[in-house]
């Protein structure tokens, strides 16, 4: 008797793991994790899980505060995409690292613009003035083009957006270029006479857009974008998610809460 019971008991328990085993592995999958730099942009993807969650998906926004490990952690498998930076920065990162990841669509566009605690004009900065821009390669290029547009520089066109100090071709006011980590440029500003700083670091630090001396253009190549593992460009929840992210209420929330200073890309 005690034979029989523990032998259909074992039996019994082995068709519900059977059964259950699938069903555990789908709301297992049905889960994505995706890697910020800390600041704004992850309010956006919290927001947009928010919505995700109401359709059976469940995303967990990981933040990152260096810039180098979103993409570290994203080829490792660590997570399963991020969305913090331009495509310039991940063509860079490729190169670089080797990395086997790819651009998928377009997040938010973040205007960088250059400020200035001592002068309201670029046309006013003195011989020799200090002129702070991000220590990165893809950030420093995109400074410099913006000192180019505002005529305190020239650059070697042939670069592209590879561009460096060292391509700088005319200097008439022989201004300086003090590399700093991007976060630290916004505290400086009473240190430099003038940075480039990205708008996400300005709203954090109540910079305000009108007060810039010059902005870039929303569309532009400095972009926000997402990315994601090769292998996993057309992952059927990655797709989802990003579809989330780039409809109608996620544009409104974009619009009302940032006011201009992080504007949606889609």
């Amino acid at each position: 008797m005690n034979r029989r019971f523990f032998t259909l008991a074992g039996a019994a328990l082995l068709a519900f793991t059977a059964f259950a085993t699938p069903n555990t592995a789908a709301v297992a999958a049905d889960h994505l994790k995706v890697g910020v730099s800390a600041g704004p942009y992850g309010d956006i993807l919290r927001e947009a899980a928010k919505l995700a969650a109401k359709e059976g998906l469940e995303v967990e926004v990981v933040e990152f505060s260096d810039w180098n490990l979103p993409n570290a952690a994203l080829d490792a498998g660590e997570i399963d995409l991020n969305s913090f930076q331009h495509k310039p920065y991940l063509d860079n990162q490729i190169a670089a690292r080797n990395y086997k990841l790819v651009p998928l669509e377009t997040a938010i566009a973040v205007p960088g613009g250059i400020w200035s605690a001592k002068y309201k004009s670029l046309n006013d900065l003195p011989e020799g003035a200090r002129l702070g821009i991000p220590n990165d390669p893809t950030n420093a290029t995109r400074a410099l083009f913006l000192f180019r547009d505002a005529g305190v520089i020239e650059l070697d066109p042939s670069v592209g957006t590879k561009a460096g100090i060292l391509d700088i071709t005319k200097n008439q006011k022989k201004v300086q270029f003090v590399e700093l980590d991007a976060a630290q440029l916004p505290r400086s500003l009473d240190d430099l006479d003038a940075a480039f700083v990205s708008n996400n670091y300005a709203h954090l630090a109540g910079l305000k857009r009108e007060d810039a001396l010059i902005q870039e253009k929303a569309e532009s190549e400095w972009s926000i974008i997402f990315a994601a593992r090769e292998d996993r460009k057309d992952d059927p929840l990655i797709r989802k998610y990003i579809a989330i992210y780039r409809s109608e209420p996620i544009r409104q929330f974009i619009e009302e809460k940032f006011k201009g200073s992080i504007l949606p890309a889609f």
